[in-house]
């Protein structure tokens, strides 16, 4: 399967007031899925940065509809860093070990970006298809994960899943698009080790830097990690929620659009269409052309 001809990304360029939540457990009042997503917050300003360099590398190799969805992309993944550092900005830092964690972030993008811009590329694929398996679960789970959570605040996780669901594919595409000479193995074993790597990174690390801001909250370091743990892969579980996404991957031929989610990405799109138009905010694609460059 290829990226389906009615899916397109774009960018809304919105903004969201969190103020009245700083130094909050914003999430349901739950002080271990706070940490869990602000943890998975605080990798985002510096991975969205990533994710549009190693696209932009290959621009000028990419023509027609890819480029547009290209440009789209950057746009989305601008407009993401910016509104999640914004997030990001309402957690204590005299209290919880921000800067640690961002300076364990900013090491491992380093060294990323340090195994060449293909490699960048193929581990963008990968953590694009973790940020789809999210979005499948924020639908999956939305009552759970959100129910006693500030509107504003699941908004912006809405926001983010839906557009992560619309550009799921754009990495993969130039990936393939750019490799597009190369033996069938050979991508294909790239891509899976990607995965491999990927899996047991971005799992650990998020369990490593949520319970860091456990720990500021009172929890012993074990309490925390156990804690974690369980919010990742026992109740809810939002790490094992669709093995059927994550282990498609793996499959010979795989395409991310072989998942095809457009009927929650439709209904996410009309949500937030009627609720810009509501609020007289920007409309999908009224975006600068700074954002897309």
């Amino acid at each position: 399967m290829s990226t389906p001809t009615d899916v397109s990304p774009q960018p809304r360029d919105l903004r969201f007031d969190l103020e009245a939540h700083r130094g909050t457990h914003w999430m349901n009042g739950d002080p271990v899925g706070t940490a869990v997503f602000n943890a998975l917050s605080l990798t985002f300003p510096d991975g969205e940065k990533m994710f549009m360099d190693s696209v932009r590398h290959y621009r000028s190799r990419l023509t027609g509809r890819l480029a547009e969805d290209v440009r789209a992309f950057l746009a989305q993944e601008a407009i993401h860093a910016r509104e999640h550092h914004a997030l990001n900005s309402l957690i204590d830092r005299a209290r919880y070990p921000v800067a640690e964690i961002e300076s364990r972030i900013r090491r491992r993008i380093a060294f990323a970006r340090s195994r060449g811009p293909i490699r960048m590329l193929c581990a963008t694929t990968a953590l694009e298809h973790f940020t789809a398996m999210m979005a499948e679960t924020h639908d999956l789970m939305q009552e759970k994960l959100f129910g006693r959570t500030a509107p504003a605040l699941e908004r912006l996780w809405r926001w983010h899943s839906l557009e992560e669901t619309e550009h799921k594919a754009v990495a993969f595409d130039v990936f393939m698009e750019v490799t597009r000479d190369w033996p069938a193995w050979r991508r294909y074993m790239l891509r899976v080790w990607s995965m491999v790597f990927i899996s047991f990174m971005f799992t650990r690390n998020i369990t490593q830097y949520a319970s860091l801001l456990l720990q500021a909250d009172g929890y012993a370091p074990r309490e925390a990690r156990k804690a974690v743990r369980r919010f990742l892969w026992g109740d809810p579980g939002i790490f094992r929620a669709n093995p059927r996404t994550y282990f498609a991957w793996y499959r010979p031929g795989f395409h991310p659009w072989d998942i095809d989610n457009r009927a929650q990405m439709a209904r996410w799109q009309a949500e937030f269409a009627a609720e810009t138009a509501a609020a007289g905010t920007p409309a999908a694609g009224a975006v600068s052309r700074r954002a897309a460059t």
